[in-house]
């Protein structure tokens, strides 16, 4: 029987027990900041030649120069025409949906001049070269793949390089195909920190970025943040996570396999339960009991319901707003009969799931928003990748003299209120023409 923590918000020192299970010690430890801080320096200090031999090490994959990594796009055309059928046919679709959905975001350049003849406005143009990290060897996520390239491409992204490892040289054809699908440019097959390095400082066959995107282990997620400054990067994401709230209207079953859903990735996983039916948990705790034997990945199951989940028991629907908001999760279900009248007033999520027939796998793979979503409560202050994500605002300004004249004129003073003496008199000498 897997014991997972109850909590109740009537009892004392509620906020703090909630607060201790949520707390999230990514374990970058000194060692591996050392270990990746010592590939960056390689990769930037030897180029090619340092990857060759990460390559050869890490992944047990020896060739004579980095070029030889590259896969041909005729070979990503290959992975897609020889697909099984199922299998293209549910990338197709999902590609679709993302594509469209992203398409809503793009947002354009505009303009306006105000009563003085200036001309104020911004300039939207895609980041010219973005990377792409996708994990290889027993992670292979093409739905990541779709998930980071799609918005990019949608941006105008000129080009995108992505860099998967290919442990033993065993390359994942779905992977391959969905790079070819979402319009990858160039693909390497390159993993951990070495790849990250390589796309952040360039080396003589690997295109400098401007912003690397894309999941990882925490050798990955520590050289983002390395090189964080010289590229842009997405997030350093941590373990992903569910919240499930339902008022008891939802099947018992349901909800306990929607937390499977989350709990099956890794053990750091977190899935939590809120509602203010005791009962219900109860119904649910039963159901766990029953399905999780039959799960393939039940070890990993049990050992992220053990010591990350939560059950939490709440006054009221109110109570469970409250409780949701603090949370800030990843996903959030809202397994309800009238979703559409909590929805509103959840502020802090990254993506939320309205009523019994949404369940959060759906959004990792096919409903059309993104599944790169903040996690570890940063959804209190951060967003879903998308297609702004690849964009940049410029602003536009343009006077005219007369417009130049009147405005130098508060420049000018406010200039000289901060004592940037150059600053005052490079405007005034538009007013004195």
């Amino acid at each position: 029987m897997t014991h997972i923590l109850r909590l109740n918000s009537t009892e004392p020192g509620f906020w703090d027990k909630l607060a201790a299970r949520l707390d999230w010690d990514e374990g970058m430890d000194d060692a591996i900041s050392a270990s990746v801080r010592e590939i960056v320096h390689a990769v930037r200090a030897r180029g090619d030649a340092a990857l060759l031999d990460y390559t050869r090490s890490f992944d047990r994959v020896t060739v004579s120069s980095v070029a030889a990594l590259e896969i041909p796009g005729a070979r990503l055309a290959r992975a897609l025409n020889t697909l099984p059928a199922p299998q293209r046919e549910a990338l197709e679709t999902a590609a679709a949906r993302i594509r469209d959905y992203h398409a809503r975001q793009k947002i354009e350049s505009w303009s306006y001049q105000d009563s003085g003849g200036t001309l104020l406005g911004q300039q939207v143009t895609a980041i010219q070269r973005a990377g792409l990290y996708v994990p290889g060897g027993k992670a292979a996520y093409p739905s990541s793949v779709l998930m980071n390239a799609i918005p990019a491409k949608v941006a105008g992204v000129s080009e995108l390089i992505m860099t998967v490892p290919a442990p033993d040289g065993v390359l994942n054809e779905l992977v391959l195909a969905a790079a070819m699908l979402a319009g990858v440019d160039r693909v390497f097959t390159l993993g951990g920190a070495q790849a990250i390095a390589a796309l952040a400082y360039g080396t003589e066959t690997i295109p400098r970025v401007d912003k690397i995107v894309g999941p990882g282990n925490i050798y990955v997620a520590t050289a983002k943040r390395m090189v964080f400054g010289a590229v842009g990067i997405d997030m350093v994401a941590g373990p992903s996570e569910i919240l499930v709230l339902s008022d008891g209207s939802a099947d018992p079953d349901w909800c306990a396999m929607d937390l499977f859903s989350q709990a099956e990735h890794d053990e750091d996983a977190r899935a939590l339960l809120v509602s203010p039916d005791a009962a219900f948990l109860d119904r649910v705790e039963a159901s766990i009991a029953r399905l999780l034997p039959e799960m393939e990945r039940a070890a990993t199951i049990r050992a992220s319901l053990a010591a990350r989940a939560a059950f939490i028991q709440v006054r009221d629907l109110e109570q469970a707003i409250a409780v949701a908001n603090f949370i800030a999760p990843e996903h959030l279900e809202l397994a309800l009969d009238h979703p559409g009248t909590l929805a509103p007033r959840i502020r802090n999520a990254g993506a939320i799931f309205l009523g019994h027939y949404t369940p959060e796998a759906i959004g990792d793979y096919c409903a059309g928003p993104n599944h790169v979503l903040p996690t570890s409560r940063t959804a209190r202050y951060s967003s879903p990748l998308g297609v702004y994500d690849f964009q940049k605002r410029t602003s536009l300004i343009q006077c005219s003299a007369g417009s130049a004249a009147e405005l130098g004129k508060t420049a000018s003073v406010l200039a000289r209120g901060e004592g940037l003496t150059a600053h005052a008199r490079s405007a005034e000498y538009r007013i004195k023409q």
